[in-house]
């Protein structure tokens, strides 16, 4: 670590672990490449709805991969269904963890990162199972490139048309700048896309320079048929606000474009990703984490790339952290991670009128001990739940539909 920026790495640790616990599994610092370098693990369990509203999970367990469905909204699951994946090879530090979408005809989608034996490096590995869970088949690499290098924080979607598309942070240009003897911000955001329901992957595509290299990335279905990604970059001045682009078939349709103008710049990776949710009417609703002049904030937007979003508003503020953003018609769900003296709170605010006002934070669930990113679910008629993994059991937390601003 370049020992220069020790004192604003020092700074920004004690602004944002001190006094949260919420930040105890998402550190201040950039990613340390060394060996020995050390990170403290993250519950790893991502969630989705399937047909019927069954609910499937898949969690990194004591290195396996194991995926399992409930049909009672979380209060039992099915036996483990074990991922063939070399076991221990599951990389889960920070806010990467397995991912799961599901297809149009019920075909299930796991996406990860596979552990490399250099530090903070990996592959970006993917399976699936077409008979209903019962079998996956063998992991494949989505990316055609194999160098020991960063591959991680893969996010998972499914288009309106049944394309799978995987997205990731990639080092491989800051690799290529280095040896060019140049300077290169960040890493770079590439993706790969499936038209074969997840039976092989094409090309990999570079979809932006200049990424945040250790914040994860957020995608949502457009109604317009595309993919939106919204990620967190990086300039040369250490700027880290986000940026938007719309992947639609083969083509990106609208390019990259800045999305969030909080102003934050710090030379140190926060570990916090944004939340996206894409309404039936377009309307792009995002949440993201910024700590600009000392006071760490989640904020809330209608994104329109390019410019300021509408509508911004602080969500919540100090201990405050990891939120997410779902929509349906006229309702806005966010849920983040609440830091108190005495652990953590699943916390929610509701609008009824498309994110133009939120009602007042709520508790939803509680826990004394740690938690990992809460994930925000929709079923089929519309009803909002949390997902939740905390060191005591993963919960499925429901919310209220709607509330008067």
């Amino acid at each position: 670590m370049n020992m220069n920026k020790l004192p604003r790495l020092l700074l920004l640790f004690l602004l944002l672990a001190l006094p949260w616990r919420a930040f105890s599994h998402a550190a201040s610092m950039r990613m340390d490449h060394r060996p020995g370098a050390h990170m403290a693990p993250v519950m790893a369990t991502s969630a989705a709805f399937g047909p019927k509203d069954r609910l499937w999970t898949v969690s990194a367990d004591d290195g396996r991969l194991s995926v399992r469905h409930s049909d009672d909204l979380g209060r039992t699951f099915s036996t483990p269904v074990v991922i063939d994946a070399p076991a221990g090879s599951i990389l889960t530090m920070g806010e990467d963890r397995p991912t799961i979408a599901l297809g149009q005809q019920g075909e299930i989608y796991i996406a990860w990162t596979r552990s490399l034996p250099r530090p903070y490096t990996g592959h970006i590995l993917f399976s699936r199972s077409v008979d209903g869970g019962r079998h996956f088949s063998t992991p494949i690499r989505v990316h055609r490139d194999d160098a020991e290098i960063t591959h991680r924080l893969a996010s998972l979607a499914v288009d309106a048309q049944g394309r799978v598309l995987i997205a990731w942070i990639d080092r491989r240009d800051f690799e290529a700048a280095g040896l060019r003897k140049e300077a290169y911000a960040g890493t770079a955001v590439y993706y790969a896309r499936s038209d074969d329901a997840g039976a092989s992957f094409g090309p990999e595509r570079k979809l932006a320079d200049h990424s945040c290299d250790c914040c994860r990335i957020a995608t949502a279905r457009a109604p317009d048929g595309g993919i939106g990604v919204l990620w967190r970059f990086e300039d040369a001045d250490d700027l880290r606000d986000h940026a938007y682009a719309l992947v639609r078939g083969e083509s990106v349709t609208q390019p990259p474009a800045r999305a969030t103008f909080t102003g934050w710049r710090v030379n140190a990776c926060p570990h916090q990703g944004p939340g996206l949710a894409i309404a039936a009417d377009g309307t792009r609703h995002a949440v993201w984490f910024s700590a600009r002049d000392g006071d760490p904030t989640l904020w809330y937007g209608r994104l329109n790339p390019g410019q300021p979003p509408d509508d911004l508003l602080a969500i919540a503020h100090d201990g405050a952290a990891h939120a997410d953003v779902a929509a349906a018609d006229d309702r806005v769900w966010i849920v983040w991670n609440q830091a108190d003296a005495e652990g953590l709170k699943l916390m929610a605010r509701l609008s009824s009128d498309a994110g133009a006002h939120f009602g007042d934070a709520r508790e939803l669930a509680r826990t004394a001990t740690d938690a990992g990113s809460p994930q925000l679910l929709l079923d089929r008629d519309g009803h909002a739940y949390a997902a939740w993994d905390t060191a005591d059991g993963f919960r499925l937390v429901p919310i209220a539909g709607a509330v008067e601003p």
